[in-house]
């Protein structure tokens, strides 16, 4: 089993700090799928960086997802990147 593998097992039995290490990871290799699993599980966290990834990615279609889903932020980083 890959360190990874484990990380999502134990996020998905409870383990906060797995979550949020899954988090910091996917964060840094720019995987927006990771970070949009655990953010439709329930961590603001994830959305949070799911966010910042999409944006700093210029990943559109992701943010307009998260803004249809009513999304505030997301609506927010669509519009100023839009606007340039």
């Amino acid at each position: 089993m890959s360190e990874l593998d484990d990380l999502r097992e134990r996020a998905a039995a409870g383990d906060r700090d797995a979550v949020d290490e899954l988090i910091e990871l996917a964060g840094e290799r720019g995987d927006l799928d990771e970070l949009r699993r655990l953010a439709d599980g329930g961590s603001n966290d994830a959305a949070d960086q799911l966010i910042e990834t999409a944006t700093e990615l210029g990943a559109l279609d992701e943010l307009r997802r998260l803004a249809g889903q009513g999304n505030r932020t997301a609506a927010e980083q669509l519009a100023e990147l839009t606007e340039e």
